[in-house]
């Protein structure tokens, strides 16, 4: 049976996902079980796996949940100018959809050349960067903390690692939020970025530098550019947004939790457990699409059909009251979350490291730069981006005693 088919099939977003979406997961759970039929833009069917275990052993059986996109059974109904084709492609040579030995080897390829970023120049690049963010509304005494900050943080450090001039982080940040948006200007987007890394990736054939990306077409797997074009994609997407909506979901935690007052008044042990409890109760990456199943199958209690597309509840996963008993929140070192994926096309660890430095200096800096940051609404006023897939806030302003620039070029 398709998902579309099945009765009371819920339209996948809407506003009570981007406002409330621990209450939506509860609900389904309650209505739909562990895996869910819903219906994506342009009535598209899928599956939404909402189950720990469930999510867990999709991620976890590579052959029979594959990451090959052209399994799907509803290409004939989507249209060329599908909104979502930026999120769920078709034909793309990126490490998203490669599979088998071939997939390894790719990875293989990019934990190469993400280890080798040095620990030292990627803190002291993001303290750089954050300062003259800092530096650039410190005098002010109020500021958007999301698009003055956190939304330009991330790839400004990522850009540097990969290779792109500095000049550059603004346009990507750009072309980055309508491609993951997935609205009407998410092709222009996606497109802008392919340009970019295209232009990238024939400097460093001419000219090799210290970077990412020279790291990757210096591999020897035999890997062509538009491969690697398509892989520093995937890395400055999956980098960017989700590293800029974990300091702006941490640092609204730690604005409107008392729990954390302490670290707001020059203590910085509650760092750590707020950007961690975040990937459980709030995490940026809440959906992710997608897999395919090769066969016809059963997943918690559900039949699904040879080419079903079936969708990745992060968010609901972590939740499920299966595993998480007595709903606390979890601020400890318990990382067993899925908000890094799972299985053999979960987050690369170096990539995982990259993201928590980054979002960790950036919230010190801030904390440091800014010591009595404080909200400036009530926290009640605070929304969310209308995504499905990513959850971050639209905007977080504060207000704080203004203070000199410490200097450097603006930011």
């Amino acid at each position: 049976m398709s998902p579309a088919s099945v009765p009371n099939a819920v339209r996948f977003g809407g506003p009570l996902l981007q406002d409330d979406p621990a209450r939506v997961y509860r609900e389904l759970r309650r209505e739909h079980g562990s895996v869910v039929p819903v219906v994506l833009d342009g009535d598209a069917p899928a599956w939404l796996v909402l189950g720990y275990r469930e999510l867990h052993q999709v991620t976890g059986d590579p052959v029979l949940f594959s990451r090959d996109s052209e399994l799907w059974n509803q290409w004939d109904n989507i249209p060329d100018d599908w909104p979502l084709l930026p999120m769920i492609g078709r034909r793309q040579p990126s490490i998203l959809y490669t599979v088998g030995e071939r997939h390894r080897e790719r990875a293989g390829m990019l934990v190469n050349a993400l280890e080798a970023v040095d620990p030292f120049e990627l803190r002291g690049y993001a303290e750089k960067f954050a300062d003259e963010l800092i530096d650039g509304i410190c005098p002010k005494g109020s500021a958007d903390i999301i698009s003055e900050f956190a939304m330009l943080l991330p790839v400004r450090v990522l850009a540097r690692l990969y290779g792109f001039p500095d000049d550059e982080g603004p346009a990507l940040v750009t072309a980055l939020n309508d491609m993951i948006d997935g609205r009407e200007r998410a092709l222009a987007g996606q497109i802008h970025l392919f340009t970019s890394m295209t232009e990238l990736v024939a400097a460093r054939q001419r000219e090799p530098a210290e970077d990412v990306a020279s790291r990757m077409l210096a591999d020897t797997s035999g890997f062509t550019a538009e491969e690697i074009c398509q892989d520093l994609m995937v890395m400055l997407a999956a980098g960017h947004q989700p590293t800029a909506d974990w300091i702006g979901n941490s640092l609204h935690l730690m604005l409107t939790d008392s729990r954390f007052a302490a670290s707001l008044f020059g203590g910085r042990n509650s760092i750590a457990e707020a950007m961690n409890e975040v990937l459980w109760e709030d995490t940026p990456s809440q959906n992710v699409a997608a897999r395919w199943a090769s066969r016809d199958t059963q997943l918690g209690g559900r039949r699904i059909r040879a080419g079903d597309m079936v969708i990745l509840g992060l968010q609901g996963a972590n939740s499920d009251p299966q595993v998480r008993t007595d709903a606390s929140a979890l601020t400890g070192g318990n990382s067993a979350h899925f908000s890094f994926g799972h299985g053999e096309h979960r987050c690369p660890f170096p990539a995982q490291e990259i993201a928590e430095v980054i979002a960790r200096t950036g919230i010190e800096v801030v904390l440091d730069r800014l010591p009595d940051i404080d909200l400036a609404v009530p926290a009640g006023q605070l929304t969310r981006r209308p995504s499905p897939w990513l959850r971050g806030l639209s905007e977080l302003p504060v207000t704080f005693t203004p203070t000199p620039a410490l200097g450097g070029s603006p930011a």
